[in-house]
C-alpha cells in the first residue's frame, strides 16, 4: 500500500516526462536490494533488539556498529544501482531513486510487519494503527532518502550522498524499530513531521531529472490547466449571478 501511495503521490504528477521504463526497472532492483537489506537488518539489528527489549536483561539499544555497517552497505548498493549507465544516460537518478527507495522501504516494512503480527495485542486499535503507519510511511521515507541521494549524484556529490543516506537510513531504522515495540507508538509524532517537510522538496529533486524540453512542455500544461480552472470558476460565478437575477425577477 505504501509503495502504491508513494508512486501516485509524486511520480504521477510528472508522468510522461521522465524515463518510466528505467524507473520500473529500479523497482525490481529495489525489491532485490530491499530484500537483502531487510533480512540483514532484521538478523543483525531487530531480532537482538527485540530479545533485549522483551527480556529482563539490561537494555542497551541497537548495536551502533552493526547499524552503521548495514545501512552503509545498503547506501552503497543504492549508489551502484543509480550509477548504472541506463540511469546516468538520461540523468534520471532522482526519479530512479524514488522508485528504488519505494521498493526498498516496502521490503523493510514487510519483514517488520511479519514480526509484528506475532506480537501480543497487535490487533488492538493502536497496534493496527502502528502497522498502517509503518506500511505507508516506511516506503515513502526510503523513497525520500534515495531520491535525495540521486539528486546529489546529479550535483557530483557522490560521497556526500552515501554518507547522508547512511545517516538518514540509520535514523529511519531506529525509529521504525522503536515504533514497532511501543504499545502506544508516540515516536510517530517525531517521524511524520520530517516526512511531511521533506515531501515538497522531493518535487524539486524530481524536476531536475526531467529534460529541459520536457520542463517547458510541463510548464505550459500546468499554465493551461490553471487558466482553465480560473475561467471555469469565473463562468460558474457568472451562471450563479444569472440564476439569482432571474429568480429575483420572477419574484
Amino acid at each position: 500500500m505504501g509503495m502504491t501511495l508513494g508512486w501516485r503521490g509524486v511520480m504521477t504528477r510528472f508522468s510522461g516526462f521522465y524515463d518510466l521504463p528505467t524507473a520500473w526497472s529500479q523497482v525490481f532492483w529495489g525489491i532485490v536490494l530491499g530484500g537483502l537489506y531487510a533480512v540483514a537488518a532484521d538478523g543483525a539489528l531487530f531480532v537482538p533488539y527485540y530479545n533485549l527489549a522483551t527480556n529482563d536483561d539490561v537494555y542497551t539499544g541497537l548495536n551502533i556498529i552493526s547499524l552503521v555497517l548495514v545501512t552503509l552497505l545498503a547506501s552503497i548498493g543504492s549508489h551502484f544501482l543509480l550509477r548504472r549507465k541506463r540511469v546516468r544516460k538520461g540523468g534520471s537518478q532522482p526519479t530512479s531513486g524514488w522508485a528504488l527507495g519505494l521498493a526498498v522501504g516496502g521490503m523493510i516494512a514487510m519483514v517488520l510487519m511479519y514480526h509484528m503480527f506475532g506480537f501480543e495485542g497487535i490487533f488492538s486499535p493502536f497496534g493496527l494503527l502502528n502497522i498502517a503507519l509503518i506500511s505507508v510511511f516506511t516506503p515513502r521515507a526510503e523513497a525520500l532518502i534515495t531520491a535525495k541521494h540521486g539528486y546529489m549524484m546529479l550535483q557530483d556529490k557522490r560521497w556526500g550522498a552515501i554518507l547522508r543516506s547512511t545517516f538518514w537510513r540509520s535514523a529511519l531504522l531506529v525509529s521504525v524499530y522503536s515504533a514497532a515495540l511501543q504499545p502506544i507508538p508516540l515516536i510517530w509524532v517525531f517521524i511524520l513531521p520530517f516526512i511531511f517537510l521533506a515531501t515538497p522538496a522531493s518535487e524539486t529533486w524530481i524536476w531536475e531529472s526531467i529534460p529541459r524540453e520536457g520542463r517547458r512542455r510541463l510548464r505550459r500544461i500546468w499554465a493551461d490547466q490553471a487558466r482553465e480552472k480560473t475561467s471555469g470558476s469565473v463562468n460558474a460565478g457568472r451562471q450563479e449571478e444569472v440564476v439569482e437575477s432571474v429568480g429575483n425577477g420572477e419574484e
